[in-house]
């Protein structure tokens, strides 16, 4: 079955770091660019990060600059969000999503991992 799994959310205190794991299956995610979105309770989805296929364009929300970091491991379909220095308006469920090649829209979406900050 083809899909981005995500793994990695849970509960951590402010100022902590988690890892996120996008698992990709079936080589969907070669050539094209991945990005993590968020959703917090009663909010809109959100965007967090974007990475190239090649892994050597990287961009971020003001929000979270300097804090998290995204990569990939394109050999293993792998795709990561590094966390540092959380804060309680980090919660939310986290998602990974592939870019499509020929558009700014996002054509394949994984189920979704929570991250909860505690203050």
């Amino acid at each position: 079955q083809v899909q981005l799994v995500e793994s990695g959310g849970g509960l951590v205190q402010t100022g902590g770091s988690l890892r996120l794991s996008c698992a990709a299956s079936g080589g969907i995610i070669y050539g094209y660019a991945m990005a993590w979105f968020r959703q917090a309770p009663g909010k809109e989805r959100e965007f967090v990060a974007r990475i190239s296929w090649t892994g050597t364009s990287t961009y971020y929300t003001d929000p979270v600059k300097g804090r998290f970091t995204i990569s990939r491991e394109n050999a293993k379909n792998m795709v990561y969000l590094q966390m540092s220095s959380l804060k309680p308006e980090d919660t939310a469920v986290y998602y990974c999503a592939r870019q499509a090649r020929t558009s700014d829209t996002y054509d394949m979406w994984g189920q979704g991992t929570q991250v909860t900050v505690s203050s």
